[in-house]
């Protein structure tokens, strides 16, 4: 099995409190690479100093996404200055934990107007030319309105349309198999139509958002195997809720992997 698997550590590894704590734990399962949503509320040189001694790599990092109720900026209006700053704070966090990825979130809009799309569509053509100079791949992510009532981005179909219409090579799709059960289903036509746009996937089962090999909708097996056939060689990242101890949780990466790191 080549998929390459990193941890999520927003998610994972709740044992500890402190996200700082959770690069060294994921480092002792095995993984060598990891994920987290905001690291904002520790000071970049402690995040830089947790990733270094955890000797790991960092995949991804979320852009700010303002107060907690807010999840992002990008597409809500007279808040430019808002998006610019998040994009510019994220950037400085990943230069420095050397990571290539950063996912853009758009904000809760409960009744989408043309002025949210031309918003939305304004801030990413800008986020992707940033992005371009400072080689970074942005990640856009429709959610599903069970984990986040009125969230913008909850449809693929605008999510691809948006791409097509920005066409930056430093723009792509997060494909989370545990939205698109949500919204679409039809999973192995929606992954081979839409893979090729996508530049991070992330997986959870469905609908209690813990391991993939736990009770649920998805047979993630199939998945796996699905993903191998159609030389998926980006990152998955496990942005799910371990139902019990995370490490013990593991499992099934190691029985998939057949290895003791990943």
């Amino acid at each position: 099995m080549n998929l390459k698997f990193c941890a999520n550590l927003s998610f994972m590894y709740q044992e500890a409190n402190c996200l700082l704590e959770r690069y060294s734990l994921a480092a002792k399962s095995g993984f060598t690479s990891v994920e987290c949503a905001f690291p904002y509320s520790d000071p970049l040189e402690k995040v830089v100093q947790a990733k270094t001694d955890a000797n790991v790599q960092q995949i991804l990092i979320n852009a700010p996404r303002g107060e907690p109720n807010e999840l992002g900026f990008a597409a809500i209006p007279n808040m430019e200055d808002s998006f610019r700053s998040s994009i510019d704070l994220a950037i400085s966090y990943a230069k420095a934990l050397n990571c290539s990825k950063i996912h853009v979130m758009a904000g809760i809009v409960v009744q989408p107007t043309e002025v949210n799309h031309q918003t939305y569509e304004k801030n990413l053509t800008y986020a992707a030319q940033i992005f371009e100079t400072k080689g970074i791949m942005g990640v856009i992510e429709p959610i599903n309105k069970y984990s986040a009532p009125g969230y913008y981005l909850n449809s693929y179909e605008r999510a691809i349309d948006v791409l097509k219409k920005i066409n930056s090579p430093n723009l792509k799709l997060q494909l989370d198999i545990f939205h698109l059960q949500q919204i679409k289903g039809d999973l192995t036509n929606n992954i081979k139509s839409l893979l090729p746009y996508v530049g991070h996937i992330q997986l959870a089962q469905v609908p209690a958002r813990n391991e993939p090999n736990t009770p649920g909708e998805i047979d993630y097996n199939y998945i796996f195997q699905l993903l191998e056939e159609l030389k998926y060689d980006e990152w998955i990242g496990l942005e799910y809720t371990p139902k019990d101890d995370t490490d013990k949780g593991l499992s099934w990466l190691r029985d998939l992997k057949r290895t003791v790191t990943f």
